[in-house]
Order: structure tokens, then C-alpha cells, then sequence
């Protein structure tokens, strides 16, 4: 305790203890000078100052030490304003300032249950309430994970986001592993809904059949133009003859459908 309060206030105010010994000395010159006058006092320190600094010791003269008192207290009060004024820097902090964050830093973003958080870390969450008490603490739930083949991505990071289940998802799996990891969980045990899109196996996929959605011609036809227009390909249109007469084919065909239906 010691210690900090010489470091605090005794060691920053040396600097003024040398400073008032020189003006004391100053003071000294300009009462050994001759003259009568302000301007014949200044002239003549010019005689003064060098046997006014040969002795370190001050006098005991008054006027001395009114001197080095009022140029200290003076340049004090001028540092001081420097002070105030000046930019706001971060002294000794602008390099070198960065630290690993502790449990207090992250706490005002994690959500106490822990079932509403974004798994960061081992230690570190993220609520995905996106009105928390103070908005200040509202951040993005955007995440990126970048790591090579089996560094862990799905195993350890986007399986433990979904048995959070606290949201909904929507997952693209190329590996076919996340449905038979989690499936059961979200579907049994947290009642989600669970829809797959599987381009390879037909038979463990969800089917659309767009005939189903036609009620009247206006459906036919636009049915037919979206069939022409993603199964010619991407070369020049041919005959325009042949695509009206395709177009009117259709229409009557899925007419035909339709009536039967």
C-alpha cells in the first residue's frame, strides 16, 4: 500500500521539485541584478545567472522562494490544462492492450438458461433472445466455422446447435449424417416437424407433384409455360409454331386430366 501511493503521488511530482528549485535560482539572479527598474532587472541578470547557479543549496531568502513557488505551482497549473484538453488517448493501452476475455465479459451475453444459447465455447454462449434487457448486449447469432475435412465442424459444432432446439432449422447435409444423428431427438423428444429434401434417394425424400395444386386453366397454363421454359434448354427457340402448338397440346391434355380426376 505503500509503495502504490509513492508510485502515485510522490514519484509524478519530483519533476516539480526541480523545477521550483530553478526558479528559485531565477528568482535569485533577478534580485542580484543591478538596476531599479523591471526592464534594468532582466538586462542585468545576464551577470546574475551564472553565480546564482553555482550553489546547488537555495538561500533563505523570502523572495527566492516566492519565486520558485509561484513558476512551480504555475507550470503544475499549465501541465494540468494540457491535460484536460487533450485528446482522449489510451495511454499505454494503444498497443499491446488485447487479453484472453473473462467469465465476467461474455456473462451480460449468455441467456441464464442454458438451453436459449448459441454454443461458442466450452465456457462461452451467446442468448439468441434478440430484445435482451440492455439492447447494448444484442449481438448477431451469425456464425462462421472454417476447418478442413473431419476437423470436427458437424461433430462438434453444428450437432450441438441443433440439440439445443431452440430454433427452427434448416440444415444442408451432403454427408447424409445430421438427419440420423439428431432426427430422433428434434422429432420424438422436442416435437419438431422435420421435412427432407434427399436428391438421391427419391424414396427418403419429400415429393411435389404440382398437378395437384391445378384448379383451373389459368393453373394449366401457367403450369405448361413453366415446363416449356425449363426443358428447352439453353439454345435458341425454335419454330414458334411448334412451342404454340406444344403449349396448346399440354393445355388440352392436363384438361383432359383434370376433368377425368
Amino acid at each position: 500500500m505503500r509503495t502504490d501511493k509513492i508510485r502515485k503521488y510522490i514519484l509524478p511530482n519530483l519533476p516539480y521539485l526541480f523545477i521550483l528549485w530553478a526558479c528559485l535560482k531565477v528568482g535569485t539572479a533577478y534580485r542580484l541584478a543591478a538596476g531599479a527598474g523591471f526592464g534594468e532587472k532582466l538586462l542585468g541578470m545576464l551577470g546574475t545567472l551564472g553565480p546564482a547557479f553555482e550553489t546547488i543549496a537555495p538561500g533563505r531568502v523570502p523572495f527566492d522562494w516566492l519565486v520558485g513557488i509561484v513558476g512551480a505551482a504555475a507550470f503544475r497549473l499549465l501541465i494540468y490544462y494540457k491535460s484536460k484538453n487533450a485528446k482522449k488517448f489510451r495511454h499505454d493501452l494503444e498497443y499491446g492492450s488485447a487479453r484472453w476475455g473473462a467469465p465476467k465479459d461474455i456473462k451480460p451475453f449468455v441467456d441464464p438458461k442454458f438451453e436459449n444459447n448459441v454454443i461458442l465455447t466450452g465456457t462461452e454462449f451467446l442468448t439468441m433472445d434478440s430484445r435482451p434487457k440492455n439492447p447494448a448486449n444484442d449481438r448477431n447469432k451469425n456464425c462462421c466455422v472454417i476447418g478442413s475435412s473431419g476437423s470436427g465442424k458437424t461433430r462438434f459444432w453444428l450437432t450441438p446447435q441443433l440439440l439445443q432446439a431452440h430454433s427452427s432449422y434448416v440444415c444442408v447435409d451432403p454427408k447424409g449424417s445430421v438427419l440420423f444423428q439428431v432426427g430422433y431427438f428434434l422429432q420424438k423428444r422436442s416435437g419438431y416437424k422435420i421435412k427432407v429434401f434427399n436428391s438421391i434417394d427419391f424414396s427418403k425424400s419429400m415429393h411435389y407433384n404440382p398437378l395437384s395444386y391445378i384448379r383451373n386453366e389459368a393453373d394449366i397454363l401457367k403450369f405448361v409455360n413453366t415446363l416449356i421454359a425449363n426443358t428447352k434448354g439453353d439454345g435458341k427457340d425454335g419454330d414458334e409454331f411448334c412451342v404454340k402448338a406444344e403449349i396448346a397440346e399440354l393445355k388440352a391434355v392436363k384438361r383432359a386430366n383434370s376433368t377425368s380426376l
